[in-house]
């Protein structure tokens, strides 16, 4: 792959109060690797570090659970709901910020598309909706998903105030903020999508209603965090067990979420994955990028997401106004020192999904890096 020399992503960046090194993330990708109980190990810690090492300016972590409710999602997921948690995180950040990023936690909640939660053999999402698609089998899961029961009040409240908690938690692990997942399928999401939320109360119909519950959590975390910590939203149309889908509003309804998002005291948002030819996908109707839109409506730094890794796709986003920020996924897996080789003109290794099978464990990723190193 060839590079860019000088590349605008190597420049020095700031998103609310935290400066970075430069305006590279690491994406959030579940590995899956966590203790049973959802404690962090060691090898998770020089997982994240080594990302540091290798030149990104901030990392984010994969999705962490934020209850002991309805919130995990997999089997050996990460959480932030206990001291042993907390303070297994606490050897994370401490790595990753010696090592000079900046480190937000992605807090999560499943929903629907849990496929492994030991506190609780349901699932629960915004209505009783099926969802499409098996389970994934990278992360433990086989078979269809099952049907949620619709959340009350009373489930809507306690997710809330678990992504609050959760935050609170984050912050005392050392993190430098946390980001808000409301993407590819899970339940903020589940809430945003219009075939998943058949709701007729305050929470599902028009856009202004289905992004009420994410605006919900923000403001709460916010109120949590105190107004200058940072608080991140991970956005995006496409799921995990849905590539097609798109917000049906078009550019109405990415206005209405995005301004929701600012409003309710969001620090930056980030739209994820639109695919690899990033500038054609992400483009909504008269020709605007859904981030050029975020960047415009919410008046926030915007990280964007997919084909990152690809250089001079990355320098066009940047250069363009796309977005401020670029968080790269499988290409830092197969480059966690991808900083590093922009900035010396290096060529960039292709990723090799092999890599994340039979499931996308750490264990299973050192096998295939031993396994290459060695020609096998």
């Amino acid at each position: 792959m060839s590079v860019v020399r000088g590349h605008p992503a190597l420049q020095p960046g700031r998103i609310g109060g935290l400066t970075t090194a430069n305006r590279l993330a690491v994406a959030p990708m579940t590995r899956v690797s966590a203790a049973p109980d959802g404690t962090p190990t060691p090898e998770m810690a020089e997982y994240y570090a080594a990302f540091a090492q290798g030149g990104f300016g901030l990392v984010i972590t994969e999705g962490t659970y934020t209850d002991t409710a309805y919130s995990q999602g997999y089997l050996k997921q990460p959480g932030l709901v206990s001291e042993r948690h907390v303070a297994a995180w606490r050897e994370v950040t401490g790595k990753v910020r010696d090592a000079g990023a900046r480190i937000v936690a992605q807090l999560m909640h499943a929903g629907a598309l849990s496929q492994g939660n030991p506190y609780r053999e349901e699932t629960a999402g915004p209505s009783a909706v099926t969802p499409l698609g098996e389970k994934m089998p990278e992360y433990g899961g086989h078979g269809p998903w099952p049907t949620p029961r619709e959340m009350s009040e009373a489930d809507i409240k306690e997710a809330v105030d678990g992504f609050a908690a959760a935050a609170a938690n984050a912050r005392e692990a050392g993190f430098d903020g946390v980001e808000i997942h409301a993407a590819n399928g899970y339940l903020l999401d589940q809430f945003l999508t219009d075939y998943t939320n058949r709701r007729t109360d305050s929470y599902g119909g028009s856009a202004a209603d289905r992004v009420r519950l994410t605006a919900e959590v923000v403001a709460a975390v916010r109120a949590e965090v105190g107004p200058d910590w940072c608080v991140g939203v991970r956005l995006s149309q496409t799921k995990v067990n849905d590539f097609r889908y798109r917000w049906p509003g078009g550019a109405r309804d990415a206005e209405t979420i995005f301004a929701a998002l600012a409003d309710a005291g969001a620090t930056y948002l980030h739209i994820a994955s639109e695919g690899r030819d990033w500038i054609e996908t992400a483009r909504l109707d008269g020709g605007v990028t859904i981030t050029g839109l975020a960047r415009r409506v919410s008046g926030l730094p915007v990280i964007a997401n997919g084909g990152m890794h690809r250089p001079r796709q990355a320098a066009q986003v940047l250069d363009d106004g796309h977005a401020d920020f670029l968080s790269v996924g499988r290409g830092a897996l197969a480059n966690p020192d991808l900083p590093r080789r922009l900035a010396e003109g290096r060529e960039l290794e292709e990723f090799d999904h092999t890599m994340l099978q039979p499931m996308a464990t750490l264990d299973n990723a050192r096998r295939w890096r031993l396994a290459a190193r060695a020609g096998v």
